[in-house]
């Protein structure tokens, strides 16, 4: 049962400016959107739907007044930068760095580009990645949206812990390769610390490692699983809950898309209400905004998913205080 059905986000006011009139003038009669994105189309189909969905909350429609040109590195980041410059090479209006593995997409394009504007999403700090120069003022031709916020990995651990009181081993899952692996290991372990857990870390950056760690995990007899913030993790959510329910492991993830797929818990940030901003702010820089005066929109509202019939399948009751302040309980 969904108890809130929208996400808000907080931006700020944006100041109206124009593009010169020459480069308007440079802009084909329907200007092409450039998609880059370092997954495969078929896991970013929904995120893309979020961005349309935006886009036309700005007034544009694809086919109507507005096109796409496609680039998807299929999990390989580095044809990112190739990708990227062929965008470049075509003039295209706009760069939409969305989907999973937002940031890289995001930076292959910046490095590509200091002119063409280009909009991101992404579960990654844009600030220390160097991507924008400031949240309220990204200055250059880059802005977006995030769905990150510093402490959630603290927040997921206390969640699980109140699910799960008598676990006193968890385990940690993260991809060494994320941007911010370090961020989220030390907000994880300054947690566990504070409430006396016993962490055991594992590193994933394949499927294979995927599957050596969940066997590992289990040998090492943990009580739980954290599962760490990462889009190669997220496009595999599948295989996570399937080895999760295989393995009988009480888990907590970074994404709704993992508890609708049969994963235990989530809390985060909606990812899909960051990519349909994206769309609005592609759509005011079409109309003339510059991405320098629009804020990077950041998250003030998160979502706690429950999937309760897993929880029944590992033979655990959720505690009512949990139920009371989910914001979804998948029964």
């Amino acid at each position: 049962m969904r108890r809130r059905e929208f996400i808000t986000f907080l931006g700020g006011a944006a100041t109206t400016a124009t593009w010169p009139r020459s480069a308007r003038a440079q802009q084909p009669a329907m200007p092409v959107i450039g998609l880059l994105s370092g997954q495969l189309p078929n896991i970013s189909a929904s995120h893309v739907e979020a961005f349309r969905r935006g886009l036309s909350e700005a007034g544009f429609v694809e086919g109507r007044n507005v096109t796409f040109e496609p680039r998807w590195a299929d999990n390989n980041y580095d044809r990112l930068p190739t990708l990227a410059a062929d965008l470049v090479e075509r003039r295209v209006a706009l760069i939409a760095a969305i989907a999973y593995g937002g940031l890289p997409s995001a930076m292959a394009a910046k490095a590509a580009t200091t002119t063409i504007p280009i909009v991101f999403s992404t579960g990654a700090d844009p600030v220390k990645a160097g991507l924008v120069a400031s949240l309220n003022r990204p200055g250059g031709n880059v802005t977006g949206a995030i769905f990150f916020a510093d402490g959630l990995g603290s927040k997921r651990l206390g969640l699980l812990h109140e699910l799960l009181p008598q676990a006193t081993e968890i385990a940690v899952l993260i991809n060494p390769n994320a941007l911010d692996a370090t961020d989220q290991l030390k907000d994880v372990q300054g947690a566990a610390r504070t409430r006396g857990l016993q962490i055991h870390v594992f590193n994933a950056s394949t499927d294979s490692e995927i599957d050596a760690s969940f066997a590992a995990l289990v040998g090492q007899q943990a009580d739980a699983l954290w599962v760490g913030a990462d889009p190669f993790f997220s496009s595999r959510h599948d295989r996570f809950v399937a080895l999760a329910a295989r393995h009988a492991v009480p888990a907590i993830y970074d994404n709704s898309v993992y508890t609708t797929a049969g994963g235990l818990i989530s809390y985060a940030t909606n990812s899909f209400e960051a990519h349909r901003m994206a769309g609005v702010y592609a759509g005011r820089i079409l109309k003339g905004e510059k991405p320098s005066d629009l804020p990077v929109l950041q998250p003030t509202k998160f979502e706690f998913v429950i999937n309760l019939k897993t929880a029944k399948a590992l033979g655990l009751t959720v505690p009512a205080s949990l139920l009371a302040v989910a914001d979804e309980v998948i029964e």
